[in-house]
């Protein structure tokens, strides 16, 4: 590990979480940044949010808040939509602890987990009441 840096963030991994949120597309945050705006510059500013993560200095940008529609019609909820920097860290975040992390989870806990989902939790709490699988 480089010893000026306080985090050892490989920088690949900051590339593969590019990778994975330029597919998605998406929308601007709040500083007004496309995908396709942020890959006019790309190596500068994927090196700038290595260096900040790894460093211990980033810190992300407020959220900005769309209103959408509800799917059941009726009204609007909003949503969150946060800077392509933000998503490629959180990404890159998020790759980097799943792994380290995902083995300790009990196999019952389903918030926030890969190929896990409140409605697989709701069938498994419902084939437990019928009797229809182990406990």
């Amino acid at each position: 590990m480089n010893k000026t840096k306080s985090f050892d963030i490989p920088k690949q991994l900051i590339w593969r979480a590019y990778k994975q949120v330029s597919k998605n597309k998406g929308a601007a945050g709040v500083d007004e940044v496309s995908i396709t705006k942020f890959e006019e510059n790309l190596k500068d500013n994927l090196y700038k949010l290595w260096n900040r993560m790894s460093s211990g200095s980033y810190f992300p940008e407020p959220v900005k808040a769309v209103a959408i529609p509800k799917d059941t019609g009726g009204g609007q909820r909003i949503l969150g939509v946060p800077s392509v920097f933000d998503r490629i860290g959180k990404t890159a975040a998020s790759m980097y602890l799943e792994p380290l992390v995902e083995p300790k989870f009990h196999e019952d806990s389903y918030g926030y987990r890969p190929n896990k989902s409140a409605l697989d939790a709701v069938d498994t709490a419902r084939k437990r009441c019928w009797g229809t699988i182990g406990r």
